[in-house]
Protein backbone atom coordinates (compact mmCIF):
# COMPACT_ATOMS: atom_id res chain seq x y z
CA UNK A 1 0.00 0.00 0.00
CA UNK A 2 2.97 2.03 0.18
CA UNK A 3 3.05 2.76 -3.32
CA UNK A 4 -0.80 3.54 -3.29
CA UNK A 5 0.13 5.87 -0.41
CA UNK A 6 3.00 7.36 -2.37
CA UNK A 7 0.92 7.85 -5.64
CA UNK A 8 -1.78 9.71 -3.82
CA UNK A 9 0.97 12.29 -2.53
CA UNK A 10 2.30 12.88 -5.83
CA UNK A 11 -1.23 13.16 -7.61
CA UNK A 12 -2.60 14.94 -4.73
CA UNK A 13 0.37 17.49 -5.31
CA UNK A 14 -0.65 18.21 -9.27
CA UNK A 15 -4.96 18.50 -8.31
CA UNK A 16 -4.65 22.06 -8.59
CA UNK A 17 -2.52 21.96 -11.46
CA UNK A 18 -5.31 19.03 -13.27
CA UNK A 19 -7.74 22.05 -12.75
CA UNK A 20 -6.33 24.83 -13.53
CA UNK A 21 -5.74 22.80 -17.30
CA UNK A 22 -8.95 21.11 -17.35
CA UNK A 23 -7.33 17.73 -17.37
CA UNK A 24 -10.57 16.50 -15.50
CA UNK A 25 -10.53 13.15 -17.90
CA UNK A 26 -6.74 12.64 -16.38
CA UNK A 27 -7.76 13.32 -12.79
CA UNK A 28 -10.70 10.88 -13.10
CA UNK A 29 -8.44 8.30 -14.37
CA UNK A 30 -5.73 8.61 -11.87
CA UNK A 31 -8.16 8.69 -9.17
CA UNK A 32 -10.33 5.83 -10.42
CA UNK A 33 -7.20 3.31 -10.08
CA UNK A 34 -6.26 4.38 -6.70
CA UNK A 35 -10.23 4.10 -5.31
CA UNK A 36 -10.03 0.84 -7.28
CA UNK A 37 -7.22 -0.50 -5.46
CA UNK A 38 -8.56 0.38 -2.23
CA UNK A 39 -12.14 -0.73 -2.43
CA UNK A 40 -10.50 -4.02 -3.39
CA UNK A 41 -8.85 -4.28 -0.23
CA UNK A 42 -11.25 -2.52 1.70
CA UNK A 43 -9.35 -0.18 3.60
CA UNK A 44 -11.67 2.72 4.90
CA UNK A 45 -9.64 3.81 7.60
CA UNK A 46 -7.66 4.96 4.49
CA UNK A 47 -8.23 8.66 4.96
CA UNK A 48 -6.13 8.69 0.87
CA UNK A 49 -9.24 6.27 0.06
CA UNK A 50 -11.80 8.80 1.23
CA UNK A 51 -10.15 11.84 0.02
CA UNK A 52 -9.84 9.88 -3.46
CA UNK A 53 -13.44 9.22 -3.71
CA UNK A 54 -13.96 13.04 -2.59
CA UNK A 55 -11.57 14.13 -5.63
CA UNK A 56 -13.03 11.34 -8.00
CA UNK A 57 -16.26 12.91 -7.70
CA UNK A 58 -15.38 16.57 -7.94
CA UNK A 59 -13.50 15.63 -11.02
CA UNK A 60 -16.65 14.39 -12.50
CA UNK A 61 -18.75 17.48 -11.30
CA UNK A 62 -15.90 19.06 -13.42
CA UNK A 63 -16.58 17.25 -16.22
CA UNK A 64 -20.80 17.80 -16.31
CA UNK A 65 -21.25 13.58 -15.54
CA UNK A 66 -23.26 14.92 -12.04
CA UNK A 67 -24.32 11.71 -11.62
CA UNK A 68 -21.53 9.64 -11.15
CA UNK A 69 -20.22 12.78 -9.02
CA UNK A 70 -22.57 12.00 -6.25
CA UNK A 71 -22.07 8.15 -6.61
CA UNK A 72 -18.44 8.73 -5.66
CA UNK A 73 -19.44 11.88 -2.72
CA UNK A 74 -21.83 10.11 -1.56
CA UNK A 75 -19.76 6.79 -0.87
CA UNK A 76 -16.69 8.78 0.50
CA UNK A 77 -19.60 10.58 2.55
CA UNK A 78 -20.58 7.03 4.07
CA UNK A 79 -17.53 6.48 4.88
CA UNK A 80 -16.62 9.61 6.85
CA UNK A 81 -19.59 8.65 8.74
CA UNK A 82 -18.31 5.15 9.20
CA UNK A 83 -15.43 5.63 10.35
CA UNK A 84 -16.18 8.56 12.50
CA UNK A 85 -14.36 11.51 10.25
CA UNK A 86 -15.96 14.83 10.88
CA UNK A 87 -13.59 16.75 8.89
CA UNK A 88 -13.92 14.31 5.95
CA UNK A 89 -18.11 14.26 6.50
CA UNK A 90 -18.25 17.90 6.00
CA UNK A 91 -15.68 17.78 3.07
CA UNK A 92 -18.13 15.21 1.33
CA UNK A 93 -21.41 17.41 2.03
CA UNK A 94 -19.70 20.42 1.06
CA UNK A 95 -19.15 18.77 -2.36
CA UNK A 96 -22.52 17.47 -2.82
CA UNK A 97 -23.67 20.44 -1.83
CA UNK A 98 -21.69 22.55 -5.07
CA UNK A 99 -23.12 19.00 -7.13
CA UNK A 100 -26.62 19.75 -6.32
CA UNK A 101 -26.24 23.09 -7.07
CA UNK A 102 -24.72 22.56 -10.46
CA UNK A 103 -27.78 20.40 -10.87
CA UNK A 104 -29.60 23.91 -10.32
CA UNK A 105 -31.36 22.01 -7.37
CA UNK A 106 -30.59 24.80 -5.08
CA UNK A 107 -32.63 24.06 -1.95
CA UNK A 108 -31.00 20.40 -1.64
CA UNK A 109 -27.64 21.68 -2.19
CA UNK A 110 -28.88 24.55 0.45
CA UNK A 111 -29.49 21.29 2.81
CA UNK A 112 -26.09 20.02 2.32
CA UNK A 113 -24.44 23.41 2.86
CA UNK A 114 -26.31 23.33 6.18
CA UNK A 115 -25.12 19.76 7.13
CA UNK A 116 -21.58 20.78 6.63
CA UNK A 117 -21.77 24.20 8.32
CA UNK A 118 -22.97 22.53 11.55
CA UNK A 119 -20.47 20.13 11.09
CA UNK A 120 -17.61 22.32 10.97
CA UNK A 121 -18.87 24.65 13.63
CA UNK A 122 -18.73 21.75 16.27
CA UNK A 123 -15.32 20.33 15.35
CA UNK A 124 -14.40 24.65 15.37
CA UNK A 125 -13.14 24.04 11.56
CA UNK A 126 -13.43 28.06 11.08
CA UNK A 127 -12.24 28.46 7.49
CA UNK A 128 -15.15 25.15 6.59
CA UNK A 129 -17.69 27.19 8.45
CA UNK A 130 -16.37 30.29 6.34
CA UNK A 131 -16.44 27.88 2.83
CA UNK A 132 -19.87 26.79 3.54
CA UNK A 133 -21.63 30.09 4.70
CA UNK A 134 -20.03 31.56 1.43
CA UNK A 135 -21.79 28.73 -0.54
CA UNK A 136 -25.11 28.99 0.97
CA UNK A 137 -24.76 32.23 0.30
CA UNK A 138 -24.68 31.40 -3.34
CA UNK A 139 -26.96 28.89 -3.65
CA UNK A 140 -29.70 31.78 -1.97
CA UNK A 141 -28.67 34.23 -4.72
CA UNK A 142 -29.54 31.49 -7.47
CA UNK A 143 -32.81 31.10 -5.85
CA UNK A 144 -33.23 34.23 -5.87
CA UNK A 145 -33.27 35.10 -2.49
CA UNK A 146 -30.55 37.84 -2.67
CA UNK A 147 -31.11 39.24 0.68
CA UNK A 148 -30.93 36.05 2.83
CA UNK A 149 -27.62 35.16 0.26
CA UNK A 150 -26.16 38.82 1.44
CA UNK A 151 -26.41 37.75 5.09
CA UNK A 152 -24.74 34.24 4.74
CA UNK A 153 -22.10 36.00 2.68
CA UNK A 154 -21.76 38.95 5.31
CA UNK A 155 -21.07 36.31 8.02
CA UNK A 156 -18.29 34.39 5.59
CA UNK A 157 -16.71 37.29 5.27
CA UNK A 158 -16.67 37.85 9.09
CA UNK A 159 -14.65 34.84 9.66
CA UNK A 160 -12.44 35.32 6.69
CA UNK A 161 -11.40 38.33 8.40
CA UNK A 162 -11.68 36.87 12.11
CA UNK A 163 -9.11 34.30 10.42
CA UNK A 164 -6.75 36.38 8.56
CA UNK A 165 -7.98 34.06 5.28
CA UNK A 166 -7.22 36.66 2.97
CA UNK A 167 -8.12 34.50 -0.22
CA UNK A 168 -11.30 33.67 1.37
CA UNK A 169 -11.73 37.17 2.20
CA UNK A 170 -11.45 37.83 -1.72
CA UNK A 171 -13.59 35.44 -2.80
CA UNK A 172 -16.41 36.28 -0.13
CA UNK A 173 -16.29 39.85 -1.81
CA UNK A 174 -16.89 38.54 -5.26
CA UNK A 175 -19.65 36.95 -4.65
CA UNK A 176 -20.94 39.82 -2.57
CA UNK A 177 -20.41 41.39 -5.51
CA UNK A 178 -22.79 39.04 -7.18
CA UNK A 179 -25.91 38.74 -5.30
CA UNK A 180 -25.72 42.75 -5.26
CA UNK A 181 -25.80 42.70 -9.18
CA UNK A 182 -28.48 40.48 -8.93
CA UNK A 183 -30.31 43.14 -6.92
CA UNK A 184 -29.81 45.37 -9.60
CA UNK A 185 -27.58 47.50 -7.09
CA UNK A 186 -24.35 47.08 -9.63
CA UNK A 187 -22.69 50.23 -8.22
CA UNK A 188 -22.51 48.48 -4.63
CA UNK A 189 -21.34 45.79 -6.29
CA UNK A 190 -18.18 47.02 -7.77
CA UNK A 191 -17.83 48.47 -4.08
CA UNK A 192 -17.57 44.53 -3.27
CA UNK A 193 -16.11 42.59 -7.03
CA UNK A 194 -12.62 46.20 -6.57
CA UNK A 195 -11.65 45.55 -2.84
CA UNK A 196 -11.39 41.73 -3.63
CA UNK A 197 -8.80 43.07 -6.83
CA UNK A 198 -6.78 44.87 -4.73
CA UNK A 199 -6.92 42.23 -2.06
CA UNK A 200 -5.84 39.32 -4.64
CA UNK A 201 -3.42 41.51 -6.23
CA UNK A 202 -2.04 42.20 -2.75
CA UNK A 203 -1.30 38.84 -1.91
CA UNK A 204 -0.10 37.95 -5.32
CA UNK A 205 -2.65 35.42 -6.40
CA UNK A 206 -3.19 35.53 -9.73
CA UNK A 207 -5.95 33.59 -9.99
CA UNK A 208 -8.15 35.49 -7.91
CA UNK A 209 -7.18 38.25 -9.37
CA UNK A 210 -8.42 37.03 -12.53
CA UNK A 211 -11.48 36.04 -11.22
CA UNK A 212 -12.00 39.35 -9.18
CA UNK A 213 -11.01 41.28 -12.79
CA UNK A 214 -14.62 39.07 -14.70
CA UNK A 215 -17.13 40.17 -11.88
CA UNK A 216 -15.70 43.66 -12.12
CA UNK A 217 -16.25 43.40 -16.01
CA UNK A 218 -19.29 41.95 -15.33
CA UNK A 219 -21.04 44.66 -12.95
CA UNK A 220 -20.02 46.97 -15.83
CA UNK A 221 -21.79 45.08 -18.37
CA UNK A 222 -24.67 45.38 -16.45
CA UNK A 223 -24.30 49.10 -16.15
CA UNK A 224 -24.18 49.44 -19.56
CA UNK A 225 -20.79 50.63 -19.45
CA UNK A 226 -19.55 47.85 -22.23
CA UNK A 227 -16.24 49.28 -23.01
CA UNK A 228 -14.95 49.45 -19.46
CA UNK A 229 -16.56 45.85 -19.17
CA UNK A 230 -14.37 44.87 -22.30
CA UNK A 231 -10.95 46.22 -20.40
CA UNK A 232 -11.50 44.22 -17.40
CA UNK A 233 -12.50 41.04 -19.53
CA UNK A 234 -9.69 41.57 -21.53
CA UNK A 235 -7.22 41.69 -18.45
CA UNK A 236 -8.99 38.85 -16.77
CA UNK A 237 -8.13 37.35 -20.39
CA UNK A 238 -4.52 37.86 -20.01
CA UNK A 239 -4.28 36.33 -16.81
CA UNK A 240 -6.12 33.47 -17.47
CA UNK A 241 -3.47 32.28 -20.45
CA UNK A 242 -0.46 33.59 -18.55
CA UNK A 243 -1.14 31.07 -15.37
CA UNK A 244 -2.94 28.32 -17.65
CA UNK A 245 -6.14 28.42 -16.47
CA UNK A 246 -8.01 27.35 -19.60
CA UNK A 247 -11.90 27.44 -18.47
CA UNK A 248 -11.09 31.04 -17.11
CA UNK A 249 -10.03 31.68 -20.66
CA UNK A 250 -12.61 30.73 -22.54
CA UNK A 251 -15.46 32.22 -19.99
CA UNK A 252 -12.92 35.44 -20.33
CA UNK A 253 -13.09 34.94 -23.78
CA UNK A 254 -17.37 34.66 -23.84
CA UNK A 255 -17.92 37.32 -21.87
CA UNK A 256 -15.64 39.12 -23.87
CA UNK A 257 -17.87 38.23 -27.04
CA UNK A 258 -21.05 39.39 -25.33
CA UNK A 259 -19.98 42.78 -24.65
CA UNK A 260 -18.51 43.34 -28.11
CA UNK A 261 -21.92 42.62 -29.51
CA UNK A 262 -23.50 45.31 -27.89
CA UNK A 263 -20.76 48.19 -29.15
CA UNK A 264 -21.69 46.55 -32.74
CA UNK A 265 -18.17 44.75 -32.52
CA UNK A 266 -19.45 41.40 -34.55
CA UNK A 267 -16.65 40.19 -36.20
CA UNK A 268 -14.41 40.76 -33.29
CA UNK A 269 -17.58 38.97 -31.02
CA UNK A 270 -17.50 36.09 -33.04
CA UNK A 271 -13.77 35.44 -33.32
CA UNK A 272 -14.09 36.02 -29.19
CA UNK A 273 -17.03 32.91 -28.86
CA UNK A 274 -15.09 30.53 -32.09
CA UNK A 275 -12.22 31.46 -29.36
CA UNK A 276 -14.07 30.12 -26.65
CA UNK A 277 -15.95 27.27 -28.03
CA UNK A 278 -12.51 25.78 -28.93
CA UNK A 279 -11.20 25.82 -25.34
CA UNK A 280 -14.33 23.89 -24.01
CA UNK A 281 -14.20 21.93 -26.57
CA UNK A 282 -10.89 20.97 -25.08
CA UNK A 283 -12.39 20.36 -21.45
CA UNK A 284 -15.67 18.50 -22.78
CA UNK A 285 -18.07 21.10 -21.30
CA UNK A 286 -20.52 20.38 -24.57
CA UNK A 287 -23.09 22.97 -22.48
CA UNK A 288 -21.03 25.81 -22.90
CA UNK A 289 -19.77 24.56 -26.95
CA UNK A 290 -23.33 24.90 -27.75
CA UNK A 291 -23.78 28.31 -26.22
CA UNK A 292 -20.96 29.61 -28.36
CA UNK A 293 -22.48 27.45 -31.53
CA UNK A 294 -25.61 29.60 -30.37
CA UNK A 295 -23.68 32.76 -30.43
CA UNK A 296 -21.73 32.50 -33.55
CA UNK A 297 -25.29 31.15 -35.55
CA UNK A 298 -26.92 34.64 -34.38
CA UNK A 299 -23.92 36.65 -35.48
CA UNK A 300 -23.65 34.50 -38.40
CA UNK A 301 -27.16 35.34 -40.08
CA UNK A 302 -27.74 37.74 -42.87
CA UNK A 303 -29.79 40.26 -41.24
CA UNK A 304 -28.79 39.29 -37.66
CA UNK A 305 -31.82 40.41 -34.64
CA UNK A 306 -31.30 42.77 -32.16
CA UNK A 307 -29.29 41.34 -29.43
CA UNK A 308 -31.03 41.14 -26.08
CA UNK A 309 -29.05 41.24 -23.16
CA UNK A 310 -28.24 37.82 -21.26
CA UNK A 311 -28.47 39.39 -18.64
CA UNK A 312 -27.52 37.85 -14.88
CA UNK A 313 -28.05 34.60 -15.17
CA UNK A 314 -25.94 33.87 -18.69
CA UNK A 315 -23.06 35.05 -17.57
CA UNK A 316 -23.33 34.05 -13.93
CA UNK A 317 -24.03 30.35 -14.47
CA UNK A 318 -20.41 30.18 -16.57
CA UNK A 319 -19.03 32.07 -14.09
CA UNK A 320 -20.08 30.06 -11.05
CA UNK A 321 -18.99 26.83 -12.80
CA UNK A 322 -15.56 28.49 -13.02
CA UNK A 323 -15.29 29.44 -9.77
CA UNK A 324 -16.90 26.32 -8.01
CA UNK A 325 -14.07 24.53 -9.07
CA UNK A 326 -11.75 25.80 -6.64
CA UNK A 327 -14.02 25.68 -3.78
CA UNK A 328 -13.16 21.71 -3.35
CA UNK A 329 -11.12 21.23 -0.04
Amino acid sequence: MADYDSAFEAIWHCDDFLTLRGYYANQVELYEQLVSKWSEIDDRQSWHYLDSLTSLGNAYKSMGQYERAIKFLQQSLDIAIEIGDQTGKGISLKSLGLTYHELSQYERAIEFHQQSFKIFREIGYRKGEGDSLNNLGLAYCFLGDSQKAIEFLQESLEICKEIKDRLGEGSTLINLGLAFNKLGQHERAIEFYQPSLNITREIGHRLDESISLLGLGNAYDSLGQYERAIAFYQQSLDIAKEIGDIQGEATAWFNLGLALEKVDREQDALGAYRNAREVYQTMGLDTDVQDCNNAIERLSQPQKPVVSPRGFWGWLRRFWRWVSGWFRR
